[in-house]
């Protein structure tokens, strides 16, 4: 299991807040700010602008930010960081090859996924040729309460704690689709819990339709989620399922002897 997957918690004295800081800096760069002031950077993270001034200038000359002399933004170096996890994390590798396998039997984009906070965390996609999405690529961040890779992950946790995280969400409209009452959420994330798998009809994007199911380790754990999305323009819900499901379920249980 990867470290994602266990709580962790260690002595306020090991604590380096400096570093927590320095990442903090670095993940407040994402798809709708990619361009940053040092001001934004110190609203974004909660920093003093004197203190973001420091890091981004300690960053920069690390050469992960660059700086053209008025605003600041994400340098190429960073991708270092997410491609040391890449080539050394069990899970992008076991995933990956089942991931291709579903792909060219399906012919339809798929992707892996872990809980990450309030969002779903791509760790490894293909898209077969199909284009439905740029979030379908490793490394995207996208909202958990409005993905099927969302859902079927918070089923796995204990009510109390899916509870604990409704409590602290704020649910937008993305699109007319979108589930935005939490008590319906409830019932949804229920639903996927009860079924082994969740199915969200353009929720996150429109014409975006998605079937997913959690990824379990020989214990039992839940420690991320696959799932198959297809243009609604394509194919229906129904169709969805009927045809994608057994193909999904297959990979999961492949994949569970390799967790």
């Amino acid at each position: 299991m990867d470290s994602q997957d266990t709580a962790f918690t260690i002595q306020k004295r090991d604590f380096i807040a400096g570093l927590e800081k320095g990442l903090a800096v670095i993940e407040a760069f994402d798809q709708q700010q990619s361009r940053l002031s040092m001001t934004e950077v110190a609203q974004r993270t909660g920093l003093t602008r004197a203190a973001a001034r420091r890091y981004l200038l300690t960053l920069t000359q690390l050469g992960y930010v660059s700086y053209d002399g008025r605003m600041f933004s994400l340098a190429p170096k960073v991708l270092r960081l997410g491609q040391s996890y890449m080539h050394s994390a069990r899970l992008p590798r076991i995933v990956h090859p089942q991931l291709h396998k579903l792909a060219h039997t399906l012919q339809e984009a798929s992707s892996a996924g872990v809980l990450d906070a309030s969002d779903v965390l791509c760790v490894a996609a293909t898209t077969a040729g199909r284009i439905v999405s740029a979030t379908l690529q490793p490394g995207t961040r996208v909202p958990a309460y409005c993905t099927a890779n969302g859902r079927v992950l918070l089923a796995a946790l204990p009510q109390e704690k899916v509870d604990a995280w409704l409590d602290q969400q704020t649910l937008h409209a993305l699109t007319s689709y979108t589930v935005t009452n939490k008590e319906r959420l409830r019932i949804e994330i229920a639903r996927a819990r009860s079924l082994g798998y969740a199915t969200v009809d353009q929720e996150l994007e429109p014409g975006l339709r998605t079937l997913s199911v959690p990824l379990k380790n020989l214990r039992g754990d839940t420690v991320a989620a696959l799932n198959v999305s297809v243009h609604a323009a394509r194919m229906s819900i129904n169709d969805l399922q009927e045809r994608c499901l057994p193909a999904l379920l297959q990979a999961q249980a492949q994949i569970r002897n390799l967790l």
